[in-house]
């Protein structure tokens, strides 16, 4: 019986603080993860196109995220709260503004 690992989901501290990136890219698993899910809702075939990435590549990252979706949510959801923490403190010291759309 053959037994084959997968090595394309890599965790560097030196690329990407870290985080789970595609091995060879510094193309972070969250992001191929929400480029799928929201916003435009690529596919993975489009996905693969647009950042010159193998199909397999695509999986491997989407496969890596519902093994630790949980994990993954959690960081996602701490990265927005950082995110809206540092736009506050920006717009306090005037160094933001926001434009409300319709």
């Amino acid at each position: 019986m053959m037994t084959h690992v997968i090595t394309t989901i890599v965790s560097d501290p030196d690329i990407r603080g870290g985080k789970p990136v595609i091995a060879g890219t510094s193309m972070r698993v969250i992001d191929v993860v929400l480029t799928h899910t929201t916003g435009d809702k690529l596919s993975a075939e489009e996905i693969a196109a647009h950042y010159g990435l193998s199909l397999g590549d695509v999986h491997a990252a989407l496969a890596y995220y519902f093994q630790n979706q949980a994990q993954m949510d959690a960081e996602m959801q701490q990265e927005r709260e950082d995110l809206e923490t540092l736009l506050i403190a920006l717009e306090g010291q005037g160094k933001l503004i926001r434009f409300e759309s319709d």
